[in-house]
Formats: C-alpha cells, structure tokens, sequence
C-alpha cells in the first residue's frame, strides 16, 4: 500500500509539478520532511527575461527533476529509505522506534552545523564570488530557484531547509545570528529554521557550479566559463583592472597594459642611477643625484677649481690649495694662517725665522729641563735622607718588638701558672671546708694550706706587677708606631710632590693621561670620589696656575649622561705680579687615540664679572672650576663612529691656554 501511494505521488508531480507536496500528504516529523525534499517532481515554470528578477514564491524553490545518471543511486536509495520508514511508523504502533531515530539524526545535523566554520563549509571560489554575485551575467536566465530568497542573488553553497527552500550560506548564518533563536523563519513561506534541519544541497551546488557566465569585464573580454572557474579565469583575464604595485603609485589599469606601465611608463618605477648605478625611484632620482649620489661630481667647498665625486671631499680637503691651514711652525711660535699654497711658500721663504723659532724654543725647553733636574735631585736627597731616618726608626723598634713578644711569652707564662694556682686554691678550699669538720685531726694540715695560700698571693701579686710593666710597653710601642705613621706620610708627600714637579708644564698646556677610567667611573656613580684633579700647570715660569678637573659620570645637568670637564684657577707664587682678572681662552679635548685626529674640543672666553677669573685667595686651594658639564655625551666617549677616545681602558684630556697677548715676566 505505501509503495502504491508513492508510485502515485511520483505520477500525480510530473502531470503537475506544482501540487507535489499536496499530492503526498508530508509526514509531521522533520526527518520525513527531509526525506521527502531530496525528491523532485520536475521543472516549475520560469518567469520571463534574464537576471534574477523575479519574485519569490512558496512554489518556486523546490528542487527541479535530476536527470544526471550519477544520482539516480542517491534518489533511489533515499526514497527506499524513506519507503522503509514510513512501513516502520506504520507498523510500530507508539513511533518510539521514529522518535529515536529522529533524535539521533536532529543532534547529528545540530553538531554538523554547529562545528562547520566559514572555511570549511564554503568553497574557496564561493567565498571570492561573495562580492560579486549580483552583478554576475548568466549566459542563459538563471532560474529562480536558484535565486537566494534573503540576498536575491545566485545562491553561493546552497544550504536546504526543511520547508525545501535554498539559501546561500552566509546569508543563511547571517540570518540565524542576526535573530533570536525561536524566531528565524523562512523569508518565502514563514517556516521556522531549525540549524539542525539544515543540510548542504550538493547536488543544486554542482547544478549551480556548471552554469556558464559571461567575464565581469565583459563586453571587452568575451569570454564564457562556468561559475566555478570564473574567478580562476579573472586571475588570467587581460581586461581585468589591477593596482599598479609600486609603493606610492594609485594608477588602475587592465593587466594586458600592467607590465609596460610597470616597465616604462610608473613614474614610481625603480631605475638606476646613471652614476653610482644604484636603484631608485624615479621621482626621487633627482634629488639623490642633487643631494646624495656619492659618485656625482661637485665643486670643491673651498672655491678650488676641481671638480670632486661626493664621497672623496674628506680626501679632498688634505690637498686643496685653498683650504685655510695654520704653519707647520705653529707650535714654535709661527702665527702665519692662510690658504695652504699660500702657506706652503711661506714656509719656503722664512725657513731662517722658522729654524730661530725651534732654536728659541729648544733652549727655553732646555732651561726648563736644567730646572727640573735640579728640583729633582734636591728631592732625591730629601727622599734618602728620609729614608736612612725610617731605616733607624726600624733598627730602634726591632728590639722592642721583640722585648715585647719576650714579654708576652711571659704574660702567657704567669696566667697559665696563674689558673693552676686558682685551680688549687679551689682545692684547698674543697679541703677547708671538709677539714672544718674534723678540727681536730686536721689542725696541722690547715697550717700547710695557709702557707701554700700565702705562696699562690705572692706569684699572684707578681703577675700582678709583670701585667703592668706588659702595659707600659704596649704604650711605648704605640708611640714608636705613630712616629713610624708621621714620617712615611711624609715620605709619601714628597714623593707625590716629586711627581707633580716632573709632570707640571709652563707653556699652558696639560696632557693628562686618566688611566682604569671604568673602574674610577663606576666609583663616581656610587659617590666616591666626586671627581678626578689633574697637577698643576702653568702658563709660564712666573705664569697663571691652573688644574683640570673631570666627572668620568657628569656633573650637574650631564650627570649620568655625559663627561663633564673643568679648569680652575689656584693660588701661585706670582700671582701679585699678574694682571687680573684672567681673560685669556682656554680650549678643553679629548683626544682620539685612533690615529685620524677626530678630538673633540670646546673652548670659552672668561667672564671678567666672575669671581672665578679674579685673583684666588692665598688661603684657599682654588677658585671655582669653570668648563662644561655636558662635554660629550657617555654613548659617543665609549662607542664613538669616527674615533676613538677611550683605547685600553685609558683617557687623555687636554687643556691649552691661548697665549696671545700674555706678557711673559
């Protein structure tokens, strides 16, 4: 009876395609629904033109008849099925066997649609079609069936409903997300969704799929391809319109014109410079040629009549004539200051001044020298004298030293004697006491304890006297030690003096070598000493005496950031005789050890208004220091680019004072 009612069902659609499901009376559960769907009764009637125009009807979305052999099977094995299930309803009485199998097949579909992801339940063509699908142009009208009822355009991975309507499905989940979860209905019949009787339609998906359409750069490209390989042909189609891909150019042009814009015509392509041939872009080409084409050729800066490529004025300005240079004699004396061809005749011509320059100033160092000699041969004999004095300090101690451990050896000698006899006066106590109680017996025995008591008093009363004398040599030797402590700070003095004279200079100019500068920075930063003095030098044998002072850390608005370097003005021998305030400029340097002469130097002229400049007072040790508290900043001392200031853990500061205009006495 069910097949014949099926058999019926089948004949009564292909007569009247649109009564199928009023001609089979649907089963009230939703898998039987589903069951039912998957038939199709063949074509409903179309609406006239092309596009996807026509409206939605609860009609027009069933499936249309699957002629394709390959699917026969399906059709077949799901009517059996369905067949089968309807005999089982019909045959079970309660439908406790349908309801479970209902169950299971609802919470699969649920899971199913629950875990699919965008990715996984939408093709990667699908996905790319999304922004394009309504504005696709079908070779043949698009049926509407395959119109999606939510977007009105081609239905992109058909999902199916269980009223038998097909929708795209991104709309499908935009639907359910935009909608709390009892009221998503269909948009053409009003039919509540349910996500787990939704199932993809593979078969209306390859249906779709093979539907041909025309380019999207149509009427220009003529071609016609399927819907699933269209985007596969957009990515060949010389009528596409693509973005220029050179940074910084918005030109949109089709690909057939791409690559002569990329190659001739961007005004963003990259070409090479036609000197240092390095890529650049072609906007830009000019300013680098202008500005820094290390291979372009320029006018020297100093107005000479070569012309030099960029990279080789530094190597340049070693041999321009017209660069301003100083006298090689300079430091003897030579003030002359010109262009270097100027200066190289001058130093031909006046060879005769040049040579009484460097014999004026040979004798002058000889003096100094003869100075220095004798200065330091009357402070070696002050260091030998000092030394035979320390040396007969050392004979008169030894002795004591040793009466002094003689004595100790004693000390030690009587204490241990000392606690025997305490020892036994405990003993005879002990005994006193037992004897105490036998008077009698031990008269004669106490007699012998007293006396050994009197003993132990004596050898206790000259332990006695022996610590006191101990003491008075202990206070002795303290006193010969002190006169020790006296005289090698002397000796220490004079050998610092000694030291200071062999390195003090008299032409205003100091070298000071600062030697472990990480370990003396890393003092300063935990506070001591503050800062680091260098010896004094002057600006002449009757000259201004000054000093250096440095913070390896800063000081001031540098501290932690940068060196700070000082110069201070100190009470001389002469001062009474020198005009004041001091006015002449002083430049401050480090000096690069690397061999290119890369120093770096900061000069200042001094203020006449400041008291630092006025004469110091004779009582004090200086007047304030004066410099910069930012010289250089602590990055480019220890890691500089072109130089190197600090080489094997070591510094050199130099001072110069500018000697112009300073009368000698």
């Amino acid at each position: 009876m069910l097949t014949f009612a099926f058999a019926h069902t089948q004949a009564r659609a292909q007569t009247d395609p649109r009564r199928c499901w009023s001609a089979c009376p649907l089963p009230p559960d939703p898998l039987r629904r589903r069951v039912y769907s998957v038939f199709t009764f063949g074509p409903r009637p179309q609406s006239a033109g092309t596009g996807v125009s026509a409206p939605p009807s609860s009609t027009s979305h069933s499936r249309t008849q699957i002629t394709r052999p390959a699917e026969q099977s399906r059709v077949i094995d799901l009517s059996s099925r369905a067949v089968r299930l309807m005999a089982t309803a019909d045959t079970k009485p309660g439908g406790a066997e349908e309801s479970s199998l209902q169950s299971e097949e609802s919470a699969r579909r649920s899971e199913e649609w629950r875990l699919g992801s965008g990715e996984s339940r939408v093709s990667s063509w699908e996905s790319e079609l999304t922004s394009i699908q309504h504005s696709l142009k079908f070779v043949s009208t698009l049926k509407e069936e395959f119109v999606c009822p939510i977007c009105r355009g081609v239905v992109l991975n058909p999902q199916q409903n269980s009223c038998g309507h097909i929708y795209c499905f991104l709309c499908l989940q935009r639907l359910l997300e935009s909608s709390s979860p009892s009221s998503p209905v269909c948009p053409v019949d009003g039919a509540v969704i349910t996500p787990a009787e939704v199932f993809q339609d593979n078969c209306c998906k390859r249906e779709i799929s093979s539907l041909e359409v025309y380019c999207t750069n149509s009427p220009a490209c003529t071609s016609v391809v399927t819907l699933r390989h269209l985007q596969e042909h957009r990515r060949s189609c010389q009528y596409e319109q693509l973005q220029c891909c050179n940074p910084g150019c918005r030109a949109a042009l089709q690909r057939r014109y791409l690559q002569e814009h990329l190659t001739n015509t961007c005004p963003h392509r990259m070409e090479p410079c036609p000197h240092c041939r390095h890529p650049q872009r072609l906007s830009l080409l000019q300013d680098h040629v202008q500005s820094s084409c290390p291979e372009v050729e320029v006018d020297c800066p100093n107005s000479c009549s070569l012309k030099v490529p960029r990279h080789k004025l530094t190597e340049h300005r070693e041999s321009c004539p017209e660069l301003l240079v100083d006298c090689s004699y300079k430091k003897f004396g030579c003030s002359v200051q010109d262009k270097r061809r100027r200066v190289k005749l001058h130093e031909d011509a006046a060879v005769n001044h040049h040579m009484l320059l460097v014999l004026r100033s040979n004798t002058h160092l000889e003096q100094q020298v003869e100075l220095l000699q004798e200065e330091a041969l009357l402070r070696q004999e002050e260091v030998q004298t000092d030394g035979l004095l320390l040396a007969g300090l050392q004979k008169k101690i030894r002795p004591l030293l040793q009466h002094n451990s003689s004595h100790d050896h004693l000390l030690s000698a009587a204490q241990r004697t000392l606690s025997r006899q305490e020892d036994v006066l405990s003993t005879v106590q002990l005994d006193v006491q037992q004897a105490s109680l036998g008077l009698g017996p031990g008269l004669e025995e106490l007699e012998q304890l007293r006396k050994s008591l009197d003993a132990v008093i004596l050898e206790v009363s000259a332990a006695e006297a022996l610590r006191e004398h101990l003491g008075t040599l202990e206070e002795n030797l303290k006193h010969h030690s002190g006169l020790l402590d006296l005289h090698a700070a002397q000796l220490s003095r004079n050998k610092q003096h000694l030291q200071e004279l062999e390195a003090t200079s008299y032409d205003g100019k100091l070298i000071w070598k600062i030697e472990d500068v990480r370990k003396r920075r890393e003092a300063e930063v935990k506070g001591q000493p503050p800062c680091l003095s260098s010896v004094p030098f002057h600006t002449g044998r009757c000259g201004y005496k000054m000093a250096a002072k440095v913070y390896l850390n800063g000081d001031g608005e540098g501290r932690g950031t940068h060196l700070s370097l000082y110069v201070v003005l100190m009470p001389g021998d002469f001062d009474a005789l020198l005009p004041w305030p001091f006015r002449q400029t002083v430049s401050l340097s480090v000096l690069d050890q690397s061999g290119a002469a890369n120093h770096r130097s900061l000069s200042f002229r001094p203020d006449p208004a400041s008291k630092s400049f006025q004469r110091p007072a004779a009582d004090s040790v200086s007047n304030v220091a004066v410099g910069f508290s930012s010289f250089i900043p602590l990055d480019k001392l220890e890691t500089p680019q072109n130089a190197s200031y600090v080489k094997e853990d070591t510094l050199f500061v130099k001072v110069k004072v500018d000697m112009a205009g300073l009368e000698q006495l």
